[in-house]
């Protein structure tokens, strides 16, 4: 009997990079100001040997903040893939193991001022049996299925200074069975910006409570803006009265920017 395998490719880009049996930290690599080295540990969370392979694949990010793989770069896209060199482009490891995999930038001296990116693709394959089914047709054609999972990171060079700028419009309460903020994130600048959304409710008396919060949220050049949904803490109904305020901020070594803040009408 012949077997046809079919590879199921199932691509992951989540903020918490846990998923299919491989954690990889830091997840988000930015080299600037002089920084050129980055090392990145990964592990085999599972308990099967695996072996991973590295490359790159290029993203556009959509307006709903999807990433669409693509092939060619936008206008006013620049791919970073060909200024890095990774070490090594596979590991295997043995369940539990982990290994540091290495990447350096090297940029030309005549490098365009702005922001590269790509996108670092991890693919599992593993060493354990194919999970699936295997059926036998009336031409004698079997049909394998075989899970091959990937994750990936954004890997992201900056050239010269920043003049980025991010705004919070259109903020809405969204009311029902799933309530929420919904707003758009919107950017202008040569470089991308990136940091974590938290919802504030202020009563009549001005306590602060925090009622949202979803972090990880990256708006990618070349970009302009696109929209988020922020959901209410379970159990949290949105408010009729006291105030709303949604928080963009970033937070690097213990230290707190604010990128952007804006009031959010309650009807």
């Amino acid at each position: 009997m012949k077997t046809l395998f079919v590879f199921l490719f199932t691509g992951l880009w989540f903020s918490s990079l846990a998923q299919s049996d491989i954690l990889i930290t830091p997840f988000r690599v930015v080299l600037e100001n002089g920084k050129n080295i980055e090392e990145l540990s990964v592990a085999n969370t599972g308990s099967d040997t695996a072996r991973y392979t590295i490359s790159f694949v290029q993203y556009r990010m959509k307006e709903d903040g999807q990433l669409e793989q693509i092939t060619a770069a936008d206008q006013g896209q620049n791919f970073a893939d060909k200024y890095v060199r990774v070490f090594p482009k596979s590991v295997v490891l043995a369940p539990k193991e982990a290994q540091i995999v290495r990447l350096q930038a090297r940029m030309p001296a005549d490098a365009a001022p702005g922001e590269y990116r790509s996108h670092l693709y991890f693919r599992s394959a593993g060493e354990q049996e194919a999970i699936g089914f295997e059926a036998e047709g009336a031409d004698g054609l079997g049909i394998q299925l075989i899970p091959i999972y990937g994750i990936t990171i954004p890997v992201i060079i900056r050239v010269g200074a920043s003049d980025a700028k991010v705004q919070l419009k259109s903020p809405k309460v969204q009311r029902g069975e799933q309530p929420s903020v919904n707003l758009i994130v919107a950017r202008t600048g040569n470089y991308s910006v990136y940091g974590d959304l938290e919802l504030y409710h202020y009563d009549a008396a001005g306590k602060e409570s925090m009622v949202g919060l979803v972090r990880g949220v990256a708006v990618y050049t070349p970009l302009q803006g696109r929209t988020v949904k922020i959901p209410f803490n379970k159990a949290t109904t949105p408010p009729s009265s006291g105030r709303l305020k949604v928080v963009y901020s970033f937070t690097s070594n213990g230290k707190k920017e604010v990128l952007a803040e804006v009031e959010v009408p309650l009807n």
